[in-house]
């Protein structure tokens, strides 16, 4: 099996198979700010599925977001119990909120896929995969060239990351206009 296989295969399950290792990331990366640049991704298989090279022009970015709090609190008067909440607040899935943010922080750097690597009791962490498509090294690169089109300006903004339009229900086949990037 090669090298990619098993990160995988330890990634299905990463509190079992990581251990003390799972623990330990979740208790620093707690005391860390909410968006930090990082060296390399954690979960490298996954970061080269999505785009992902060592190259200059691409970074990673760890981001956390707080979880819960979507919901609205009871409306105490005058409703009848269906209507006395709005379950889902938000229109965004948190991984959407994590590239929004990441995007936000790095202001010149394009969104080109993010994935989850962690979850405890209060927060979720992403790690976003951002790229300078100014970068010359990018605009030459014949698979992430696409990027320094005028056309793909803050993506993450409008809705064009892949979860993104995972949310409003377009990575089905079959639905959908026509395949955006």
């Amino acid at each position: 099996m090669a090298i990619y296989k098993h990160i995988d295969q330890l990634w299905k399950k990463p509190r079992e198979s990581l251990g003390e290792l799972w623990t330990g990331r979740l208790i620093k990366w707690r005391d860390e700010p909410v968006t930090i640049r990082i060296d390399k991704p954690t979960r490298l298989s996954r970061a080269r599925s999505l785009g992902y090279k060592a190259k200059p022009g691409i970074i990673v970015v760890r981001q956390r977001v707080n979880r819960g709090g979507r919901q609205r609190p009871d409306i105490k008067h005058g409703r009848r119990s269906k209507h006395a909440r709005q379950r889902k607040i938000l229109s965004m899935n948190y991984r959407q909120v994590a590239e929004q943010r990441a995007a936000s922080k790095f202001p010149n750097l394009e969104v080109l896929n993010s994935y989850w690597v962690a979850k405890d009791g209060s927060c979720y962490w992403y790690e976003v995969i951002l790229v300078d498509k100014n970068h010359p090294v990018i605009q030459s690169d014949k698979n992430l060239s696409w990027m320094a089109g005028k056309k793909n300006t803050r993506r993450v903004f409008r809705g064009l990351t892949s979860a993104a339009r995972k949310s409003r229900g377009l990575r089905r086949k079959g639905i959908g206009a026509e395949k955006v990037r």
